[in-house]
């Protein structure tokens, strides 16, 4: 069964079908969307989290690590209730839509860029920041200069961030309500189509999400490569 469905998702993949590739679309699309959300605002949330000091700051750091592997189906449950006809944003008729499937994954991706800015600047040399203020620099210099030493950290929080919501199901499937051409995406048609016993679009849009995965974990190690000798990200 799955031989003969793996030549045909060759072919399927080969031809360059509409729905293979509408699917694949509508992934990238919301996970890319969702990821530049929560990187535009956890990415300065882990900067004030590592250079400012406030109350209850490790509670802050505990629970945005704890949150890193939230399950998909409470943040689908949680921005359902929000969303939905008897929720407090029901009016904005945002339900099964695209724009409720990335404000779940963004959910999703927040903690996850948080706390690896925060951890990625947290292991800078703490003699670096000591330098800059003796040398006069002002703290939007400071926070440049430590932003731009832990640059290749928070890459790899973005891209991390990102790996996790394109392979996410359950958010996807309770707010975007697996709609053809509209919310489907990689992962619910995969659900979908092995539901229905029909493996080939199934088993193409596993070689397309495997291949996504690669593509990010190659990225990674990438950024790893480039992290320079002598510190620690």
């Amino acid at each position: 069964m799955l031989l003969p469905s793996f030549g045909e998702a060759l072919g399927l993949l080969a031809s360059g079908d509409r729905e293979l590739l509408a699917i694949t679309a509508n992934s990238l699309n919301f996970a890319i969307c969702s990821t530049v959300i929560a990187a535009l605002i956890g990415i300065p949330l882990g900067i004030v989290t590592t250079l400012r000091e406030f109350p209850g700051k490790r509670v802050v750091i505990s629970v945005s690590y704890t949150l890193m592997g939230l399950p998909t189906v409470v943040v689908g449950l949680l921005v359902f209730s929000l969303l939905s006809r008897s929720g407090p944003l029901g009016g904005f008729g945002l339900m099964f839509s695209p724009a409720a499937v990335i404000i779940g994954q963004a959910i999703l991706a927040l903690p996850i860029v948080v706390s690896l800015v925060y951890g990625g600047l947290a292991r800078l040399d703490p003699e670096l920041y000591e330098t800059l203020i003796t040398l006069g620099a002002s703290r939007l210099q400071r926070t440049v200069k430590i932003v731009r030493e832990a640059r290749i950290s928070v890459a790899a929080a973005v891209l991390t961030a990102f790996g996790r919501v394109v392979g996410e199901v359950g958010a996807a499937m309770m707010l975007g309500g697996n709609i053809r051409w509209y919310t489907r995406t990689i992962t619910t048609a995969i659900a979908l189509e092995t539901a229905k016993g029909a493996f080939t679009l199934s088993v193409a849009l596993g070689i397309v999400l495997m291949v996504v995965a690669f593509g990010v974990n190659f990225g990674l190690n990438y950024l790893v490569k480039l992290r320079p000798r002598g510190r620690i990200l």
